[in-house]
């Protein structure tokens, strides 16, 4: 089968992989535009584009100057709304990881994972104009464990994902579309201001937030800090590594051994 990918974050690749080593003609690779990267700014590709041009795969990044005929588009996390000129050419297929109509929108791993779920699902789904709105052609559930970080998610998506586009495009004629059905919820971008810790919120709910956003932001004693890494313990928090403003990730006992005895102060 002739394809065009659409992808952009690190997860994708591996999904991505599977389709190429399926046997399928990859005719292009669209991804986000190279960007400045680091305190050098050195300008970077995204992985989906490293990803093709090690396998030697025409990368384009403006689908605006799309003009090709595969027999099938995929599209997995790509980051910009599909315009006529792509959904009129071929049927347009999606990997959402979500259980829709919940999540759709940018975020829908973080969301779920910040609002403590302790399952979602996998969707392969066709793209419509409307944003996440397309029949459902494949669904399998996976379950959130308390601990599992956005990375953890990511790469339990990435395997689902692969198998289940491998399968699809075997003989997509074998999967009837489903309409979803229900009350749609809708997922927005996070923002640094979404990493402040609110203490108020409880243990549990400071949890999700950290291993959603991959930090949390607070002051402890003073000092400005960003909570890495947590667990629960029953009811209580954990901290098991945070990075004080300034200096390099540490674990909790090293930053609480620098502190020399003082009572230590959350949030203050």
């Amino acid at each position: 089968m002739k394809l065009v990918l659409m992808g952009t974050n690190a997860f994708v690749v591996p999904m991505f992989e599977r389709v190429a080593c399926a046997g399928h003609e990859i005719m292009a690779v669209f991804t986000r535009a190279p960007r400045p990267v680091g305190r050098k700014q050195v300008l970077t590709p995204s992985p989906v584009h490293a990803w093709a041009d090690a396998r030697g795969i025409a990368v384009f990044h403006n689908p605006r100057e799309y003009n090709f005929k595969p027999d099938m588009v995929v599209v997995v996390s790509y980051g910009a709304i599909l315009r006529d000129n792509v959904l009129s050419s071929a049927p347009c297929i999606n990997i959402h990881p979500s259980d829709l109509p919940r999540y759709r929108g940018p975020s829908p791993i973080r969301t779920a994972i910040y609002n403590g779920d302790t399952a979602s699902a996998v969707c392969l789904m066709r793209i419509t104009p409307e944003l996440d709105a397309g029949d459902v052609y494949m669904r399998v559930p996976f379950d959130i464990h308390e601990n599992d970080t956005n990375d953890v998610i990511e790469a339990r998506v990435a395997e689902i994902g692969g198998d289940m586009l491998v399968e699809y495009l075997k003989n997509p004629a074998a999967f009837a579309p489903v309409p979803q059905s229900g009350v749609p919820t809708f997922t927005r971008k996070f923002t640094g201001a979404d990493e402040i810790i609110d203490w108020s919120r409880g243990a549990r709910r400071v949890h999700d937030q950290v291993r959603a956003l991959g930090a949390g932001r607070t002051k402890i004693n003073g000092v400005d800090v960003k909570i890495l890494e947590t667990r629960l313990r029953g009811e209580n928090l954990e901290i098991l590594r945070l990075q004080p403003a300034g200096k390099k990730p540490m674990d909790w006992k090293s930053f609480v051994n620098g502190l020399h005895g003082a009572e230590i102060k959350m949030g203050e």
